[in-house]
């Protein structure tokens, strides 16, 4: 069992940067692929980035790749998003999601969540 807890969320203009956390505890993290995903009211929830268990392979989704980058300290059990150049569509509750091994982009392939946190960007 692994668990998942995002922080870092918060309201921010047009343009500006925030910088999302996951901590996660239980089996041993460096096993597992890690990957952010976001959803909007209405919308389905949606990849944006995942990183394999190596730290070597990366994969984004087209609507954020250039602007966040994901990295992880598997020494601190962490997984970060770096979210640059901010824009409104951006705003979502941003998920953080695990699974042994290898990057997937679909949901469905993703065996734990942590509960998110609310992306907010003002125009």
């Amino acid at each position: 069992q692994v668990q998942l807890v995002e922080s870092g969320g918060g309201l921010v203009q047009a343009g500006g940067s925030l910088r999302l956390s996951c901590a996660a505890s239980g089996r041993t993290f460096s096993s597992y692929a890690m990957a952010w995903f976001r959803q909007s009211p209405g919308w389905e929830r949606e990849f944006a980035t995942a990183i394999a268990w190596t730290n070597t392979s990366t994969a984004y989704a087209d609507s954020v790749k250039g602007r966040f980058t994901i990295f992880r300290d598997n020494a601190k059990n962490t997984v970060y998003l770096q979210m640059n150049s901010l824009k409104p569509e951006d705003t979502a509750v941003y998920y953080c999601a695990a699974r042994i091994w290898g990057i997937s982009r679909s949901a469905q392939e993703y065996d734990y969540w942590g509960r998110g946190t609310q992306v907010t960007v003002s125009s």
